[in-house]
């Protein structure tokens, strides 16, 4: 014990000498062979510290950056975009100053080698290799942001003829932050605790951030899974400067548990995804050999091909594999704030950024020696698509919603911000009992460049040479988005069916078709911002009330559930701003409204009792408790789609009277409640307001006997032929890693209102299964029999899933509990499903009693 005492003590010390006595510099980090220009600012010069001696802060990063910018001749730096916080996205491109004098034609010329019928004009002999450096994607893995300044530091000052041969066979994009709102949400934390004398114990204050922590950005979105759908404004930037250059490697600097070491790519060999050639991993492995030398000469611990993978297309170090390109991940152990101790002795923020900065160096030093080879790579993966597309049986993808045009518009967006060249039919195309018109419907052909983007887009996989994933298995878009789509063969498909090419996505369009009403307005609520334009006119006092039948209007139109009527008379607008607000809807919101001169329809009247008046939504999401991802994607859903007003409430608040302002409040997992917080929450609902839960919540309002839900228990097969060493992969098989898979919906109750189809594809991660209920109204969604669409899950878990249940409502005193066991709400690009959310809100508390059992 007293040996071990004394060398904590020890190590401690060592510690706390960098930082307590300002022994910290620049001659920690560079390497001491090379001179430096000394009219290149340091960044101590600039930032008032020496790397890693305090978290630096977005706006001193950014301060710095640009100075370089100023005073070097290898740099030009330029703004990208903004995030949700307005904070600047900076992208520095760094190479020999000739190199910077033509940088356009440089960058033109290198994209031409991605277009097949063009590549072999320009001679990879004499063209730069384009390497894109990023860092931090997650805010609270701050190493790689810190280690950014040195690395732009080395690239502007660093002298020498090999450093200018190397300058002048490359050209290096920088971002020094990939997300900005997360750096500075992490670095203010991390320097706010932190001591004179560095405390390295893991208990303090220092290590241990509060809800949602600095991963994530501004609406609590690992921006690291959004490379694929860019749903967010940073990656949305990102992805598009990714594109105007095509980068031959890129690297992505992240950070992983304090008791780690260091890991570099290629991850485990079995874990990729099959899109991927096996070359693309071989460069990859040649690239980690330079990893390791720099890594040695440091004398730093390291590992390779194992925990890790690159299957999924949406994380930044496997985007580039699907683009021609070599996606580099990187993980260093984190220190989560200056110091922490690990079993490894205690860990220094100064290190992780040394780490950091020598595999950057590592990776340029790849990039150039390894120059003609990699483009090479680049430019015969873009020949071989073509090819590859030849021999498809699948020649062109074909997709529609019909009665939502918002939501196909969506995914044409990802094509569009993917540089995926789409089309509108040249006439009607009929294909598996559905009509694709002209004015509804787009092709994507597969013969063209970005062949294998599509089809790690649009595939649905079943099969899988490993049962465990780093993140999710399955993802194909169009059942995301929920859409009508088809793959056409050859025999379903020629050149001659593609119409207009789209260069300019326009949403689509509305209208009060009618003209102005004396009497009444109405519009189906199919369309994905039909709940959007409902809270508008609540939000206005206007009074809207919704169908819970079927009607027959004029023209024989047939409305269907969810219609919601809005009467001229007895409104607070008169007539005709009424009409006014209606057009505006009717455009902002795509939607198609009706003018009513009559309230005598087919089925039910329009003063029927089958209209039901609907209440303002007054919405709390439960925050600091349960599940920030969750959390995250609904406000991001209410607040930037659906314009709705949501409050953020404390878990604290809401076993006061606090909560009684609101009509419906949504958890996003488990609350930690004394007695008599609980007893106000069934307080609240008994008097008639409305709870969603969603994933792991369902779990907790079951346990609470706020529902009468059971779970399933799956029986797993036997752990008999199971080696010691193999338990823990064991245990991850069991698990669901995230995939898509086919429920049904009873179209007739209200949470289900909106959808015209009963088979809904759903985002299922997780073992979570609930078993179905004896009432048919209970269940108001299931999975079917054969639910597998794409993804892997194990026999147990396909055979556990079917026929049970994905939505129930249970009522309570005069309230409504609302179980959405699977996420509908998923990275925000599952637009499929968010009507579950909207519907719960807006529907919830009209759910018939006897359907709430």
């Amino acid at each position: 014990m007293r040996k071990r005492l004394v060398g904590l003590i020890f190590t401690v010390t060592l510690c706390v000498s960098h930082f307590a006595f300002g022994q910290l510099n620049l001659n920690y980090y560079l390497p001491q062979n090379v001179s430096f220009n000394p009219a290149i600012p340091t960044p101590a010069s600039i930032i008032g510290h020496e790397v890693g001696e305090w978290h630096i802060t977005h706006d001193k990063l950014v301060y710095y950056m640009r100075e370089l910018a100023r005073v070097s001749d290898r740099i030009s730096i330029e703004e990208i975009g903004r995030t949700h916080e307005d904070r600047p996205q900076l992208l520095l491109t760094i190479t020999h100053p000739s190199n910077l004098a033509g940088i356009d034609k440089i960058r033109s010329d290198h994209v031409w080698l991605t277009y097949p019928n063009e590549a072999d004009k320009f001679d990879i002999k004499k063209m730069p290799v384009v390497t894109y450096m990023g860092f931090s994607i997650h805010g609270n893995e701050p190493s790689g942001s810190n280690a950014s300044m040195l690395v732009a530091y080395y690239l502007a000052a660093a002298q020498g003829p090999e450093i200018e041969n190397m300058l002048r066979n490359s050209v290096v994009l920088l971002d020094p932050s990939f997300n900005p709102d997360g750096l500075t949400r992490f670095s203010t934390w991390a320097n706010n605790h932190k001591s004179k004398y560095i405390n390295p114990d893991p208990a303090d204050r220092e290590y241990s951030e509060v809800w949602p922590g600095g991963r994530t950005n501004h609406y609590w979105f690992d921006l690291n899974r959004d490379w694929l759908p860019v749903q967010q404004p940073e990656s949305k930037n990102r992805v598009a400067q990714y594109h105007q250059w095509k980068p031959n490697v890129l690297t992505d600097h992240h950070e992983m548990g304090t008791n780690s070491t260091f890991f570099f790519q290629p991850g485990v060999p079995q874990r990729t995804h099959p899109l991927t050639p096996e070359l693309n991993q071989e460069l990859t492995k040649k690239i980690g050999t330079y990893h390791a030398a720099a890594l040695d000469s440091i004398g730093s611990l390291y590992f390779t091909e194992e925990g890790y993978d690159d299957f999924y297309y949406g994380k930044g170090s496997t985007f580039p594999d699907i683009n021609g390109g070599i996606g580099i991940l990187f993980e260093q152990a984190s220190s989560r704030g200056h110091a922490q101790e690990s079993i490894n002795g205690v860990l220094e923020f100064p290190f992780t950024i040394k780490n950091q900065f020598n595999t950057a160096l590592s990776t340029w030093k790849a990039a150039v020696e390894m120059r003609e080879e990699l483009l090479d790579y680049q430019r015969d993966f873009y020949k071989r698509v073509l090819r590859e597309a030849d021999n498809d049986n699948v020649k062109a993808y074909i997709f529609k919603a019909e009665k939502d045009p918002a939501r196909a518009y969506h995914l044409a967006e990802i094509l569009d911000a993917q540089e995926i060249d789409f089309y509108r039919p040249s006439r009607e195309i009929r294909m598996n009992d559905e009509r694709y018109q002209e004015d509804n419907s787009f092709i994507i052909p597969l013969k063209q460049r970005n062949y294998k983007l599509i089809k790690a887009m649009f595939e649905k996989r079943k099969e899988f040479q490993d049962s465990l994933f780093y993140d999710i298995s399955g993802w194909t878009y169009p059942m995301a988005f929920n859409l009508e789509y088809a793959e056409m063969s050859s025999r379903d498909y020629s050149r001659n069916q593609l119409g207009a090419k789209i260069d300019q996505l326009e949403f689509p369009a509305g209208q009060v078709l009618g003209g102005q009403s004396a009497y009444a307005y109405i519009f189906e609520w199919h369309g994905y911002y039909a709940p959007r334009a409902a809270n508008k006119l609540l939000e206005k006092g206007i009074r809207i009330k919704v169908s819970t039948n079927k009607f027959i209007g004029p023209g024989e139109k047939e409305f269907d559930r969810g219609t919601i009527l809005v009467p001229v008379a007895g409104q607070s607008l008169s007539e005709n701003e009424l009409f006014y607000e209606m057009q505006n809807i009717a455009r902002e919101d795509g939607l198609m409204i009706h003018a009513m001169t009559s309230g005598l329809t087919e089925g039910v009247a329009l003063g029927s009792n089958s209209f039901e008046a609907l209440e303002k939504p007054e919405v709390a999401l439960v925050v600091e408790a349960g599940s920030s991802y969750d959390a995250g994607e609904v406000w991001h859903l209410l607040d930037t789609r659906m314009h709705m007003q949501v409050t953020k409430l404390p878990e604290n608040r809401v076993g006061s009277s606090a909560i009684d302002r609101y009509n419906t409040i949504i958890i996003t997992g488990g609350l930690d409640l004394s007695e008599n917080g609980m007893q106000n929450l069934r307080r609240w609902i008994g008097d008639g307001g409305t709870l969603v839960g969603i994933g792991s919540a369902v779990s907790w309002m079951s346990r609470n006997k706020l529902t009468n839900l059971k779970s399933v228990e799956v029986e797993y097969p036997g752990t008999e032929e199971i080696a010691y060493d193999q338990i823990d992969n064991y245990s991850r098989s069991l698990y669901i890693p995230g995939g898509v898979y086919m429920s049904k919906l009873e179209l007739s109750h209200p949470m289900a209102f909106g959808f015209y189809k009963e088979n809904l594809p759903t985002f299922k991660r997780g073992t979570l299964l609930i078993e179905p209920s004896e009432s048919k109204f209970a269940n108001v969604g299931v999975y079917t029999e054969e639910p597998l669409v794409s993804g892997w899950i194990s026999d147990a878990n396909l055979e556990a899933m079917k026929g049970t249940s994905t939505i129930r409502v249970n009522s309570l005193g005069r309230g409504r509990v609302v179980s959405l066991v699977d996420n509908p709400n998923f990275r925000a690009f599952w637009y499929g499903t968010n009507k579950l959310m909207m519907n719960a809100i807006f529907f919830g508390r009209i759910v018939n009693g006897y359907a709430a059992r």
